[in-house]
């Protein structure tokens, strides 16, 4: 005797719910793999990526190499202290006559100037100590200082524009890997749906309750569903991939935190249906003149306005190479020879001993003042200085068009936030309709009260509402973001996680 009557049968009810069983299973063996697999916060993907990727780090080395620049400008000052020592073995035939040496390229050789050429040698020695010091030049020095000053601040505000730009792009990167597994997701669903339904509609065009080509259609809506999923997790794992190069770590299958992404941010909770959600519409549409001012410390515009003050700089400190530079300098030697003072009346007076000739026998000392002007370098530097201002000049243009993409993008980023609060609402409404009607539609299905068609159409739009859901939850944390690439504040996003 049978447990179950005839239409119940054991296997018939294993082969109707075998699709939800297999999900379970998989659902489950999902959730132990990824729960050995630790979850990726999102502070936890910037941490990371501020630690790992590339162009920070550099960014991060070419700063630390301007500071360090400001140290050596400040040691330039300081005067030039030169000690020599030499010893020398050689002839000392003197003549009568003209001499430069031209690129270094001739002998102090000192000695009578005789009658004819002979090759008596012996050792000599020089020993010299030469300061040198350009105590005054109307300022270069302190504008050089100042320059790689300013040199090191852009550098760093170049370093903090940069950490800040990868945090919003690792920001967008994660919300886009949430809103592609959240999609992954709905279309396993809908998968799972039209699979579970494909089981009725073969059964009951198996008992000829309903015509043979309903089952071939519903054989249709199961591949066009599983090419859905396949494409969603192509998806997924494109922005994966663009998450692992961001944070500079090879490419994986991230468990992401899934969890603030389904709630709204703190920020805008108390925005839904008062005063601050009409203060972000009236932002939208250009009533509140304050933009500048919010996005007047962006790290992007500060490291342009930095960009401009070094241009400036630069045209200060060549402005000094136009004026003469004041020294002071100081020299002091001894030598020492194998010739001795005899040697002019008595070639033969000559003292081959290493240490005779490297003795110090002579000395003499030397200070003195000095002014050097070069009278053509002001018509060099003029037009050098004219170069650079030119250059600042087109650094303040640049300037001036970051400020208004800025601006536009700030005003963009309150309508976004307002349409997507708009959608955050009315996604549920659409979801809960959506699914009665596709329960309706399979339910009269079944009964033999409407045609394939109707329900396909149903399952159409509850698959359109859930992934209008899951955008529209993600759109709402996308506009925030977008708020604080706006305004160069990221904890207005980061604050709400």
């Amino acid at each position: 005797m049978d447990l179950f009557p005839q239409q119940y049968h054991i296997m018939d009810i294993f082969k109707k719910y075998l699709p939800v069983i297999v999900f379970v299973l998989a659902a489950v063996a999902t959730g132990g793999s990824a729960s050995g697999q630790q979850v990726l916060s999102l502070k936890q993907a910037l941490q990371t990526a501020i630690s790992n990727y590339g162009t920070i780090r550099a960014k991060a080395d070419y700063a630390a190499a301007s500071r360090a620049a400001i140290v050596q400008a400040k040691r330039d000052y300081l005067p030039n202290l030169n000690l020599s020592a030499q010893t020398d073995y050689g002839t000392a035939n003197g003549q009568n006559g003209p001499l430069y040496g031209l690129g270094g390229l001739s002998v102090a050789s000192s000695g009578p100037p005789l009658a004819s050429q002979n090759w008596n040698a012996a050792f000599g020695a020089l020993y010299l100590t030469n300061v040198n010091w350009d105590f005054f030049a109307f300022g270069r020095s302190k504008e050089k200082i100042h320059t790689a000053t300013e040199i090191a601040n852009r550098d760093e505000k170049d370093w903090q524009q940069e950490i800040f730009q990868q945090e919003v792009k690792v920001a967008a990167a994660y919300l886009n890997l949430l809103a592609a597994k959240r999609l992954t997701v709905s279309y396993q669903k809908n998968l799972n749906r039209a699979d579970t339904f494909r089981h009725v509609v073969v059964t009951r065009a198996l008992n000829q309750l309903n015509p043979g080509v309903d089952s071939s259609q519903a054989n249709a809506e199961v591949s066009s569903a599983r090419i859905l999923l396949t494409r969603a997790l192509d998806a997924e794992q494109e922005q994966a991939n663009v998450l692992a190069r961001l944070l500079g770590v090879p490419a994986q299958d991230f468990v992401v935190d899934t969890f603030f992404v389904a709630r709204l941010p703190a920020s805008m909770q108390a925005a839904l249906g008062t005063a601050m959600e009409q203060q972000l519409r009236d932002t939208a549409i250009g009533r509140h003149s304050s933009d500048s001012a919010v996005i007047g410390q962006h790290p992007l515009l500060l490291w342009y306005k930095s960009r401009i003050t070094v241009s400036d700089q630069l045209s200060k400190y060549d402005k000094t190479f136009s004026y003469p530079t004041f020294s002071l300098f100081g020299v002091a030697q001894t030598r020492g020879s194998g010739f001795s003072n005899s040697y002019t009346g008595d070639a033969s007076t000559v003292n081959h001993n290493l240490y005779d000739g490297i003795q110090p026998a002579r000395g003499n000392y030397l200070i003195g003042v000095g002014v050097t002007w070069n009278l053509t370098q002001p018509l060099r530097v003029s037009q050098q200085v004219k170069s650079q201002q030119f250059i600042s000049k087109g650094l303040q243009e640049e300037y001036n068009l970051a400020s208004q993409e800025l601006t536009a993008q700030l005003q963009l980023s309150a309508t976004k936030i307002s349409n997507a609060l708009d959608n955050y609402r009315e996604a549920p409404v659409q979801v809960k309709a959506a699914s009665d009607a596709y329960l309706q539609r399979s339910v009269l299905y079944q009964n033999g009260l409407t045609n394939l068609v109707d329900v396909t159409q149903a399952l159409y739009a509850l698959v359109r509402a859930e992934t209008d859901r899951d955008i529209a939850y993600n759109n709402v944390w996308q506009a925030l973001l977008l708020k604080a690439a706006a305004t160069g504040d990221f904890t207005i996003f980061s604050n709400n996680l």
